[in-house]
């Protein structure tokens, strides 16, 4: 085991991270679902991740849609000092994370925090955890708390029902002293909770103030400018790279064997899907490729819902009313049509696409960037001549594809309002130790706990033990993380593949409007675009037609969608893009 990839989205794997079960590419699990068990498999090394809803509400002074952009925000960001502790082996590029490709002796890491900042505050942090938590006293913790000056007791929640209790924590008087906050979960009142019952922290790390915590001040501009939540500086990120995480793979080593070229287009793609398909011998090209369908007709970001809206030709559109949209949809069903899906992927119950993939059933899969490390680990020993590899997107004509990037962080945390200096400094002495790069201390500790207990060394790399494996959580990861990389110098090959893939396709990778903006839509519409995953999921497998979508298109601008549009016309004319 290695340390891992923080570098797909969300942000940022360790081998078989199936801890929420669902990692499966199809588009019968909802994004909501995808985004949690992409968190788990890109949040770092060992043991927990992502999940929220409804709570009480609150007022706050300042802006409440966190668009603040232009000189308002340059007034409130952490100054960039880019960091220069460990240089990568493959620099970051075109939006991608930093490569790294050989593991550091524990005898050359270096230090990253100077001198130990915490002042032995009493903290709480609630957290979501897939599993079963480790102990509060367990020696991993014990570690931590050591080596950063502070006295954290971690409340870990399922992941699975997260929502509901975030939503019952923010509504009550008793909040943790650090909450971690998903971006998927910012519905409802999430974000009017967050503007009235967090910190400012501004006055903590605007402009130069950050510099005293160097792993801070080397988090990427973008990410902090995602983390202003009504009007103020509010959130700790974890950053991830904008370049689209969702890949499609394909077995390397059948198509190699078998002479295949792969497809640059929308139609050799079908053409290719028809050739290599055997119903006969239980062997399809591919599982659902939705996904992949929207990148390669260019079909504007579904990872959020301000992400959806971009000015054309000076008019403000939302995704679903592009032709790209309907005409992506439109080919995904001739791939069902044409029989070249696997059965299983037209079922109510899909399953995982990754395991009919990796037995050779399904030959091309679209899921989670970091799957092309944990299946590669994963299959190492079970099938020595497995590879795979992710197919570059073409654009659906041919030539290169308009891409679009997601956002710059999805997870938060936030400290309490009204803690102690004492606590929130703390509180930030945590953030700068879990966001100490690849190659030092700080990070191997938070990674891989402590040498002999938690982790051995076997061939130059770390290995986990089974106290390791039970007690070093990722969970510190979600306080804030380093700028994205990838490192798994047990495949320097993949990390190397994962990283040059990331810049060629972030070369074709533009920004929508309210790219980087955290922005909370009015209640009144909150709900407006529901049944529009079902419909997709219904139209590409020839239960709706095409036309079906256009109708709820249409519906959708007289139920409110052309007051939204004009709403976010408002706030882009207001507050101007944060894209660049």
């Amino acid at each position: 085991m290695t340390p891992n990839a923080v570098s797909t989205g969300s942000r940022r794997s360790t081998p078989s991270r199936s801890d929420t079960g669902e990692s499966r590419s199809d588009t019968g699990q909802s994004r909501r679902g995808f985004l949690a068990s992409t968190a788990v498999a890109a949040a770092a090394v060992a043991g927990g991740a992502p999940l929220l809803a409804a709570c009480g509400g609150g007022s706050d002074t300042g802006k409440k849609d966190g668009t603040t952009t232009g000189k308002d925000a340059a007034k409130l960001l952490p100054a960039f000092v880019a960091g220069t502790v460990v240089v990568p082996d493959i620099a970051p590029k075109n939006g991608s994370a930093a490569g790294f490709t050989r593991a550091i002796p524990s005898t050359e890491l270096k230090a990253s925090v100077a001198a130990k900042k915490g002042k032995g505050s009493a903290l709480t942090i609630m957290a979501p955890f897939w599993g079963p938590p480790p102990a509060s006293d367990n020696p991993y913790y014990t570690a931590m708390n050591e080596a950063i000056g502070v006295r954290a007791t971690w409340q870990n929640q399922d992941g699975n029902v997260y929502d509901q209790k975030l939503g019952a924590v923010l509504a009550s008087s008793e909040i943790p002293d650090v909450v971690v906050v998903p971006g998927w979960n910012l519905g409802g009142k999430i974000p009017s909770a967050i503007n009235a019952k967090f910190e400012d922290l501004g006055p903590y790390l605007s402009g130069d103030k950050v510099k005293a915590y160097p792993n801070l001040a080397a988090i990427p501009t973008d990410a902090w400018q995602r983390s202003l939540f009504g009007g103020k500086l509010r959130g700790l990120p974890m950053p991830a790279s904008y370049v689209t995480n969702i890949a499609p793979f394909y077995r390397k080593d059948l198509f190699d064997a078998k002479g295949w070229q792969l497809p640059k287009s929308a139609d050799e793609f079908l053409a290719l899907a028809k050739e290599i398909t055997s119903a006969k011998a239980k062997v399809w090209a591919c599982g659902d490729m939705t996904w992949t369908a929207y990148n390669m007709f260019g079909v504007l970001s579904g990872s959020d819902k301000a992400l959806g809206w971009h000015l054309v030709d000076g008019r403000l559109v939302n995704r679903v009313e592009t032709p790209e949209y309907l005409e992506a949809l439109e080919w995904t069903r001739k791939v069902y049509d044409a029989g070249v899906v696997h059965p299983d992927e037209k079922t109510q119950n899909q399953g995982d696409t990754s395991l009919r993939f990796t037995a050779g059933q399904c030959l091309i899969y679209n899921n989670d960037l970091s799957h092309w490390y944990a299946k590669t680990s994963e299959q190492a020993a079970q099938n020595p001549a497995f590879a795979m590899a992710a197919m570059d997107i073409p654009g659906h004509a041919g030539g290169a594809p308009k891409l679009w990037a997601t956002n710059p962080a999805n997870i938060w945390a936030f400290v309490k309002k009204g803690s102690s200096q004492a606590v929130v400094e703390d509180a930030l002495a945590i953030a700068d130790f879990t966001a100490a790069p690849y190659g030092t201390k700080e990070r191997m500790l938070t990674d891989y706990g402590v040498e002999g207990v938690h982790h051995t060394v076997k061939d130059g790399l770390p290995v986990k033990t089974d106290k390791g494996n039970q007690e070093v959580s990722s969970s510190w990861l979600f306080v804030a993380s380093p700028a994205p990389y990838v490192a798994h110098p047990d495949t320097p090959e993949v990390t190397r593949s994962m990283v040059e893939w990331q810049q060629r396709m972030g070369a074709h990778t533009s920004k929508s409007s309210f790219y980087g903006m955290t922005i909370t839509e009015p209640a009144r519409w909150t709900g407006l675009m529901n049944d529009f995953e079902q419909l997709e999921k219904d139209i590409v497998r020839g239960r709706k037609k095409v036309s079906d979508m256009q109708q709820a298109v249409s519906e959708w601008k007289t139920k409110g969608g052309d007051e939204l549009r004009d709403w976010y016309r408002k706030l882009l004319d207001t507050n101007g893009s944060a894209a660049s």
